[in-house]
This record gives structure tokens, sequence and C-alpha cells, in this order.
């Protein structure tokens, strides 16, 4: 499955792109990342325990002064102290998912809203061949950022409004019809033929649920985008050929990131110091 690292590939790939620097490696960044997320959860812990502490002497001095009032009866109340959650951690949970090396995939470019927090699409484009992860995901995030030709390409100044979405597609199957699929699971690739002319395009597995389309609605959609001008209610007279594939995807937004790559240049900056 797609993961916050190959999230991260992404991002790097992009900032390096655009500041003329070179990228770390996707092996690089899943070593620094391991690293990174044990730092930050240790770091996560000994803040909370900073902050409770004041609060534990607090209530142990409350205890102290009730116990040494004159006879005063207890209040009953009680007191809930509040507690910092750290981030989650994956160190304890089953590493049970094998590590995949290649596979098609897209990479998805979105700005953020300041204010609602939205998404709006930004850039995306991949492929259906299996690529290495560490060349597939470091072209299609420079490609998908930069030529996709429904938009200008991304600027540096961007990079803070941005997420990253990796997606890797998986499990191919030819439909038995075109209504052959479940909305929120399956991605759609159709092809088809028209008065002559081919045509072909695709929509990833999370499209349709999160535009609120019907499949019907989906598929006159896609068809659309693959550039067919034919009527809205003749689209079932067209033959279409229907393969639908499942996604594993991940998405970060740049905050995270930042956060990631100050952590590492903070680390390469110890150890110039340490030498």
């Amino acid at each position: 499955m797609a993961t916050t690292q190959h999230c991260i590939y992404c991002f790097e790939t992009l900032s390096a792109y655009l500041t003329s620097r070179k990228p770390m490696s996707l092996d690089e960044i899943e070593e620094t990342w391991e690293e990174y997320t044990k730092s930050a959860g240790n770091s996560s812990k000994s803040e909370s325990l900073e902050k409770s502490i004041p609060a534990l002497r607090r209530v142990a001095e409350n205890d102290n002064s009730e116990s040494s009032s004159s006879s005063s009866p207890s209040s009953g109340s009680t007191m809930s102290l509040a507690t910092d959650t750290p981030a989650t951690s994956t160190d304890s949970l089953p590493d049970t998912v094998p590590t995949i090396t290649e596979s098609p995939l897209f990479v998805t470019w979105n700005t953020v809203s300041p204010r609602s927090g939205n998404t709006s699409l930004r850039g995306c484009i991949g492929t259906f061949e299996a690529q290495e992860l560490d060349e597939g995901l470091s072209s299609y995030a420079i490609t998908s950022a930069i030529h996709d030709m429904r938009f200008d390409p991304i600027t540096k100044r961007e990079l803070p409004s941005l997420e990253a979405a990796v997606t890797l597609l998986t499990d191919f199957e030819d439909c038995a019809d075109a209504m052959d699929w479940e909305i929120g699971i399956h991605g759609l690739r159709i092809s088809f033929t028209d008065r002559g002319r081919r045509y072909g395009a695709t929509y990833l597995p999370d499209v349709a649920a999160e535009q609120g389309w019907t499949k019907e609605e989906t598929l006159v959609s896609l068809m659309r985008k693959a550039g067919w001008a034919g009527r809205k209610d003749k689209w079932q007279a067209v033959d279409l050929k229907v393969v639908r594939y499942q996604g594993r995807k991940a998405s970060i937004q740049y905050p995270e990131y930042k956060r990631w790559r100050d952590w590492v240049d903070a680390q390469n900056a110890d150890g110039e110091d340490e030498a």
C-alpha cells in the first residue's frame, strides 16, 4: 500500500526540483522517517510528562492543604487532569504488509484551503505500467506538478499550500458490464470507439465517492473527460470497455513534510558540528 514515506518522497522531489538541489532517495527517506517518528514519539511523551508534573504538584499541594485544614469537611469534588496524547505510533502495530517495490501508480497534488481545509485538484498524472517506486514516484511527482496540461505548472511559492497523495493500483479486473463495480472501492479505466475515434480515460477509486456521483454520473463524466461530446442520454448506446481496479492511497500536507525536513536538516547540522 502507499505510505506516508511515499508522499514525503514526492514533496522532497518537487521541492528539490523547484529549488535546484539534489533530493534524498526513497531509501534515505524511509530510513530517516523511522528515526524521525521515534524521535517525535519520545518528544511528545517528554512534553506530556513536563506538562503534567506542575499539575500533579498542584494536586499534591491541594491534598496537603486539605489534610492540614482544621476539621473542614471534604467537598466531595473531584479533579480531572487533562493529559496530552502523543501522536499515534505505528511501532506497536504488526508489520504484516509486504514491502512493495514496484506498482502502477498515480501522484496527485491538491491545494488546501487555509480557511476551510477543503482540497482542490492541482495536478494528477500516473501510469498503469508497473514502475520501480523510487523512479516512478520521482518521475510522476514532477510530471503531475509541472506537466498536467489542465493546470499551470506548480511554483515554489505554492508548496506550503499543497497536499501530496500517492495511489498504488492493484487488482485489475475486466467488468462484466459498465455497472460491474462499486463506488468507493473501485477505480475505472474506460476505452471505447465512437464514430471512428478512440477514447480512453480513468478515475481513481476515491473520485466518485468524493464527488457524490451515482454510477451513471461517474461513467458519463468519465466519458466527457475522455473527450466524448455525444448526448448524455445516449451514453448507453456506446460500447464501453470497463476495467475496474483498486487503489492503496496515502496523503500528507506540506506542514508534515516541512517538520520532517527541518528535523533532517537539524540532524545533518548536528553531525557536521560533531565532525
